[in-house]
């Protein structure tokens, strides 16, 4: 435990991360493929005659540049600073390896993003006030550099799941920046590019269906049937190229991320899913209705197209986007950094050490010393086993070794899960999970429990006594805050 720990009560703090990203991925994404979908749409514009469609859409983009730009320069920046907020309280082990080995990709990507929001600015204020050839190369300048964000942000995500064999046999030993590029553009990076890019597009598409759907198909039916039906392009293309892009991606991940889809679709028989593939189900099923509702209520009705309409299929891509990212975050288990780093913290090369140190033995945010024992230690007793200090020891190690994952009776409960069992069978349980055998059944999801005999002991401790509470009249031991 090198840093404090965020308690989020019942949702859990991972679950806050979730409900930004989803948010923010949609919005982000669809900066992105917007940063096309308007020069593009602006040059087939120009391109058209003299005339009232000209005008009708030229006059729509500029409304739509200007949803663009609330949408995504004040929502998606806020949402992305939050995001990032939440992953440092929540996972500041792993967020701190980051910013140590991308430090100088983070600094690109700030300063690119300052270049896209400016631009994006100019872009919306500068419509009909500069020649249309230069306005439409401000557009372009936009699309390139937002696509370059999302360039940079994809050689950081994918790291955390297939960091590689070069960087790995490097790691920890000062010498990663030798590595970098190996890192930064490592097994899963383009194909998650390419599918990341096919998503933006897609959501482009979807957001512009929100945006032209309030436009009046009896007063301006040839604007309307246009805009329509070209949003619905953007939409269709990625559904084409995802299966053949998603097989590349799956070819190159580590068999031990290949195994958890795989033992997913095995038990698809037996009716025992994984929650990694209901969630592939879920993006499927999503993203062929989405396909299926765009065409039908949308491309060839494009007339009666209305918000409702178009809100379904937000809503769809929202489930769709959820769905992906949930996947995305298991496929990850049991590492928060692949092969590098467990989702608890836990760097795997510091495995044995602390196992034979124990857990709490070098950290600063729990009890330290003398001083801090006589305050846990019932009074009159200088027994370092005392129940109060080893309530608060096993309350200090759940947080550090469970609480980026698990709640004691919210999202995930352990309480739930260990429920029925008295403390004997608890102690069996973390044995097991310290033991980390190739057989156990939590291997491939669970990062090993690690400390000492004694740590095992505190923990089971500390969930016994939330299991199967102290009768009336009996000790309780102390609960105190933590340093």
């Amino acid at each position: 435990m090198n840093y404090p720990f965020w308690d989020i009560p019942i949702l859990g703090s991972g679950w806050v991360i979730g409900i930004i990203a989803i948010f923010h991925v949609m919005i982000s994404q669809f900066a992105v493929g917007g940063g096309f979908y308007l020069p593009l749409a602006e040059r087939k514009a120009l391109r058209m005659p003299e005339g009232q469609l000209r005008a009708e859409w030229l006059a729509e983009l500029v409304r739509y540049s200007k949803f663009f730009l609330i949408l995504t320069a004040v929502f998606g920046t806020v949402s992305g600073v939050g995001i990032w907020f939440a992953i440092s309280l929540t996972h500041p082990e792993a967020t701190s390896t980051l910013i140590h080995y991308f430090l100088f990709v983070w600094a690109i990507e700030w300063v690119v993003f300052l270049v896209e929001v400016t631009s994006l600015a100019v872009y919306y204020s500068t419509w009909n006030r500069i020649d249309p050839k230069l306005h439409l190369v401000v557009g372009w300048v936009y699309g390139g550099v937002s696509f370059f964000t999302l360039f940079t942000i994809n050689g950081i995500l994918t790291f955390m799941l297939t960091p590689g064999d070069a960087w790995l046999s490097v790691a920890g030993s000062g010498h990663e920046a030798s590595k970098f590029a190996f890192a930064f553009f490592n097994p899963t990076f383009w194909p998650s590019l390419f599918l990341r890019a096919l998503v933006c597009c897609s959501l482009a598409g979807i957001w512009a269906l929100i945006s032209v759907s309030h436009i009046d198909g009896e007063k301006q039916p040839e604007l309307k049937s246009g805009l329509v039906r070209w949003s619905v392009k953007w939409v269709a293309p990625s559904f084409v190229a995802m299966p053949f892009l998603m097989a590349w991606y799956y070819a190159m991940l580590p068999a031990s991320q290949r195994a958890l889809l795989q033992l997913g679709i095995d038990t698809v028989n037996a009716g025992t899913f994984s929650i990694l593939t209901r969630m592939a189900l879920v993006v499927i099923v999503a993203s062929a209705t989405i396909v299926g509702v765009a065409y039908f209520f949308a491309y060839r009705s494009p007339l009666q197209f209305n918000l409702s309409r178009a809100i379904s299929i937000l809503l769809l891509a929202l489930l769709a986007t959820g769905a992906g990212e949930y996947s995305r975050e298991m496929l990850r288990k049991p590492y928060v950094i692949g092969r590098w780093m467990y989702s608890n913290g836990v760097r795997v090369p510091y495995v044995a050490r602390i196992n034979q140190e124990g857990y709490l033995a070098h950290s600063m945010w729990t009890w330290q010393g003398q001083v801090m024992k006589d305050r846990l230690v019932s009074p009159g007793t200088t027994d370092a086993n005392d129940p109060a200090l080893s309530y608060s020891r096993g309350e200090a190690i759940f947080r550090g070794e469970c609480g980026s994952c698990h709640t004691l009776a919210g999202y995930r409960p352990l309480k739930s899960l260990l429920a029925g069992r008295d403390r004997a069978n608890i102690a069996s349980f973390i044995t097991m999970l310290h033991d980390y055998k190739p057989d156990s059944p939590y291997r491939k999801f669970m990062p090993p429990m690690v400390g000492t005999q004694q740590d095992i002991d505190d923990l089971a401790g500390y969930f016994d006594f939330h299991i199967n509470p102290p009768q009336p009249g009996a000790q309780k031991p102390v609960q105190t805050a933590q340093k």
